[in-house]
């Protein structure tokens, strides 16, 4: 059966599908509509309730104190994914929560008070509300409907009396003064860059300044979350975030590595494996973050986990030193204990030097095409220009019909005699009408004209897919831009050992030994390339592979 098709405790109580205005009247008869501290367009919200059969509005109770969220699985029905993913409303899995609550109540006994940033439907304050039943629960939430759907939740469970919902933007939403000890909780939203206000983007630079610290303005909306928290948190606060994993190795997550070794007072960060499913909405390793303000541990604990069935094992972490994330710019490699391969093998940089493919600055003009006509044949290179290619060719790409080719004029323009040089100021002239030569790269490049490809590399591999890499012999002395690596031997070995160094890489090669993303991409970096295990070369030329 189909998922649109299958019955809901909604379909069979409610007796209709669900709508914003179904879902506002649900809440508001379990009680959202009766909070004192209705936000103006709350207000407006619940006045388009409707009466509900008492039935109804008891069922849903029921499956609320017994531990479920209907409301908030019913929001994520009503709002695809696509449509949450404007405010980063990415729900998480119940399991998870109450892991984490019951980690906090086990780390720090009970808080005063409990502020989840990002609250939703309110899935951990429910649960924390019942591990501390004497907390102050604050949730804040941007989008008033999850805001209702927040309310009647703790409404339904009896814990409205010693709770407020704050319809605001974390970053500078009024919670009023801590009397104690302060838990942060929760889901900080995920909201690319491209989709969060300039202004925004200035207050993220203008906090980290005041800090002693730099604000990339790739920064995505949990990075703010970060800072937000790192601004209220008094010493003694404790926190327990689960964000996307991105942050430990991207270039802007390094706001968010200092914020932790620095005033959040980072403890313990628990890596969970996109297989675990952590987020269903989207397919990405999630980052489980503890953090104390005003402590400064030596060591820092760095757990892997791969299914949600472990998380309860915490006797598996890594202790690392504190010196040795801080001379780290990246951190996911040491979640990880140190690889060991089979006894004899060796590095794969010993074999063979990892190196990226050429950034153009401008693939549809450096790449062959109409405007290109009359240039010498001499400046075309049959290139990879798309990992599909390499996908496609198998472990051997033995002809270069169909591959794309890129223009790479050299430095010096003197070599070519009139007629052709005469071609190639026409391409350059058009090139300058189109502004290329004003862009970063180009600008950057010692003659701008000049794309600079690398020399063919005997293998080439992918290097971000949701899969892992495709490695392939490279027959035909194919070029490759950014989109692959260039496996390049340290040696002379012979046809035979590249032939089964690529055929042993493409078998043994897992997603895992990658870093994956949100949106569940696994990338791979040169070094990491290079750290993969890989039998000897005596061994490739024997073919006696493990």
């Amino acid at each position: 059966m189909s998922r649109a098709a299958q019955p809901t405790l909604f379909d069979n109580v409610a007796g209709a599908k669900i709508t914003a205005e179904r879902l506002i009247s649900l809440a508001s008869a379990l009680g959202a509509a009766s909070a004192p501290d209705l936000s103006h367009v709350e207000r407006r919200l619940v006045r388009k309730a409707v009466p509900v059969d008492d039935a109804q509005v008891e069922a849903l109770s029921r499956a609320i104190r017994s531990g479920g969220d209907p409301l908030g699985e019913y929001f994520c029905e009503l709002r695809r994914p696509e449509e949450r993913r404007g405010q980063g409303a990415t729900y998480t899995p119940l399991k998870i929560v109450d892991w984490m609550i019951s980690r906090a109540a086990a780390w720090i006994g009970e808080p005063s008070r409990v502020i989840d940033p990002g609250v939703g439907s309110g899935r951990f304050l429910s649960r924390a509300a019942r591990a501390f039943p004497h907390a102050h629960l604050i949730g804040i939430e941007i989008d008033p409907l999850a805001s209702l759907l927040a309310r009647a939740n703790l409404a339904a469970l009896g814990f409205a009396n010693r709770s407020r919902i704050v319809v605001a933007d974390y970053r500078d939403a009024d919670l009023g003064p801590a009397e104690g000890r302060t838990l942060y909780i929760g889901n900080p939203p995920y909201v690319r860059h491209h989709q969060i206000d300039p202004a925004w983007k200035a207050w993220l630079s203008l906090q980290a300044r005041k800090l002693g610290l730099e604000a990339s303005q790739l920064a995505g909306l949990h990075v703010h979350f970060f800072m937000a928290t790192a601004q209220r948190t008094a010493p003694g606060d404790c926190g327990i975030f689960i964000t996307a994993a991105e942050w430990l190795d991207v270039n802007y997550g390094k706001l968010v590595r200092d914020l932790f070794l620095g005033p959040l007072g980072g403890m313990r960060i628990d890596v969970i494996e996109p297989s675990a499913n952590p987020f269903p909405d989207a397919a990405a390793t999630a980052a489980i973050t503890f953090f104390e303000a005003g402590t400064r541990p030596e060591r820092i604990t760095l757990r892997r986990i791969g299914a949600l069935e472990d998380l309860s094992d915490t006797t598996n972490g890594r202790a690392i030193r504190r010196e040795r994330l801080e001379s780290q710019i990246r951190w996911t490699h040491l979640t990880r204990p140190r690889k060991r391969g089979p006894a004899g093998y060796v590095e794969l940089g010993e074999l063979c030097r990892v190196h990226r493919g050429q950034v153009t600055g401008a693939n549809k003009f450096w790449i062959a095409g109409d405007h290109s006509c009359g240039l010498p044949e001499t400046v075309f290179f049959p290139t990879v220009t798309k990992a599909r290619e390499l996908i496609r060719a198998g472990k051997i790409l033995e002809t270069a019909a169909g591959l794309r080719m890129v223009i790479d004029l050299p430095p010096d323009l003197d070599v070519f005699d009139r007629g052709e040089l005469a071609a190639v100021e026409r391409f350059l002239s058009r090139a300058r009408t189109l502004g290329i030569h004003e862009g970063y790269i180009a600008s950057n490049r010692r003659a701008w004209w000049s794309v600079g490809l690398r020399h063919p590399a005997p293998i080439l591999a992918t290097y971000m897919a949701r899969r892992p890499p495709a490695f392939v012999q490279n027959r035909v002395a194919a070029r490759h831009i950014n989109i692959a690596h260039g496996l390049y031997p340290r040696e002379n070995f012979g046809d035979m050992v590249l032939s089964n160094l690529v055929d042993y890489l493409s078998r043994s090669v897992q997603v895992s030994d990658g870093r994956t993303y949100a949106g569940g991409l696994t990338k791979f970096e040169p070094r990491e390339v290079e750290r993969l295990w890989v039998p000897p070369p005596e061994l490739l030329r024997q073919g006696a592979i493990v």
